[in-house]
């Protein structure tokens, strides 16, 4: 089935496709149509949040971006405001404007971009950022059970199709692009769904980089398949132990090592990122603490040490890393800088908020933590730190601002999601 949406924002015509039907095999759609709710923005100064500075704790291992410290200043948003005050569709301005590295990265790309799963919690102001950057064509393909969604990644100049990907011949139906981001994985709702876990997870890819043997493909895997690490300490290198725990991260690892022998096999330029935590005032660990704290619910500590990384600096970092395509498969951890204390971060959204935050069980001594020092050093830190964050979530939040209503479950230890 073919239909015409016309771009409201380009003024373009755009060719939209339907291809297959069936299981949403990414089932991860995201709230995207912008609201017309307001929520109180604040780029003010915290407090201490890292109880443990990677370099005083590792003083002989260099690293190329500094820890994050409250002395640190605070990076802008550029977010347009009104007074102290952000609206919804100012914060989805803010992750898809681009910086002067993205514009250059997306204009060295010849070709269109290619986004598999575009309708998960990335992909959709991934999509725009590419579309703002300059970017030749943007294809975002999805289920698209969300037909709103749909309008709206149309309306800022991406062409959709809708496809379920495990249909048979789904694939083969889509058009060629050179340029391929594989966005697609299926984590909530795992646990009773380890069939179609495994399914999207670790077959899927294989088939992916067979149907795009020619194309260079930046895939998003998890942070999850590493092994748990010291905590604190500086957390999983690329080349750290793996150990995932439960169905996802065991799924995700087996669909890392799929892909990895298609690209040896075929020649395909291919990267692994390995995610951890992105995060915006609609979703993220911090917003599930903003609201717990917020609420007075308990907050578990046993998995006492994260990461975070704000949602539209993990998107700009995607933009850019296509020259990181190579056979056999390299891999890059995708996380912030910082190792967080989940006690002082929830201690520190109480005093924003007024509250007093309850916890339950102690720090356990290990945690899933990544190190992105390789990150730092080839493509610079990141934009947004923990402290303009826990402002804008905190605040968020108080404001009653929507949320796409997925807990992360980063408090999980059995790998149940």
């Amino acid at each position: 089935m073919r239909e015409t949406g016309e771009s409201a924002r380009t003024g373009h015509v755009g060719e939209s496709r339907s291809v297959g039907a069936g299981f949403d095999c990414l089932g991860l759609a995201v709230e995207l149509y912008i609201e017309r709710r307001d929520a109180i923005f604040n780029a003010g100064r915290v407090g201490l949040l890292v109880t443990v500075a990677m370099q005083q704790a590792w003083p002989k291992r260099e690293l190329p971006c500094e820890p994050w410290s409250s002395a640190s200043p605070p990076r802008a948003c550029n977010a347009r405001k009104r007074g102290n005050m952000v609206s919804q569709a100012a914060l989805i301005d803010d992750m898809t404007t681009p910086t002067p590295e993205v514009v250059e990265a997306v204009r060295q790309l010849e070709g269109p971009v290619l986004l598999l799963g575009v309708s998960g919690k990335m992909g959709p102001t991934l999509a725009e950022l590419l579309v703002r950057a300059g970017a030749e064509q943007v294809v975002g393909v999805a289920r698209f059970a969300d037909a709103e969604k749909r309008r709206y990644l149309e309306s800022v100049g991406v062409q959709t199709i809708a496809c379920d990907l495990l249909a048979s011949e789904a694939l083969k139906e889509l058009p060629d692009a050179p340029n391929v981001l594989f966005l697609a994985g299926f984590k909530f709702g795992a646990t009773g769904n380890e069939d179609a876990t495994w399914a999207v997870n670790a077959a899927l890819p294989g088939a992916v980089i067979a149907r795009y043997a020619q194309s260079r493909i930046v895939y998003v895997s998890s942070g999850n398949v590493y092994e748990y690490a010291k905590a604190p300490g500086p957390g999983a290198t690329e080349d750290g132990a793996l150990a995932p725990v439960g169905e996802y991260a065991q799924s995700r690892l087996g669909g890392e090592r799929v892909a990895q022998y298609a690209s040896r096999v075929r020649g395909t330029p291919l990267l692994i990122v390995r995610l951890f935590y992105a995060t915006e005032p609609r979703y993220g660990i911090l917003r599930d603490l903003a609201d717990k704290v917020w609420q007075q619910e308990p907050i578990d500590l046993t998995m006492g040490y994260v990461n975070q990384i704000w949602q539209g600096d993990a998107n700009a970092y995607l933009c850019r890393f296509f020259p990181l395509c190579h056979s056999p498969a390299d891999i890059i951890n995708l996380t912030g800088p910082e190792i967080l204390s989940v006690r002082a971060l929830a201690e520190q959204l109480g005093k924003i908020m007024g509250k007093t935050p309850r916890f339950t069980g102690t720090e356990a001594p290990d945690a899933l933590l990544g190190d992105s020092r390789r990150l730092c050093a080839e493509f610079g830190r990141p934009r947004i730190g923990p402290e303009q964050m826990l402002h804008t979530v905190a605040e968020w939040v108080m404001a009653d601002g929507s949320s796409l209503g997925k807990p992360t479950r980063y408090e999980s230890r059995s790998g149940q999601f």
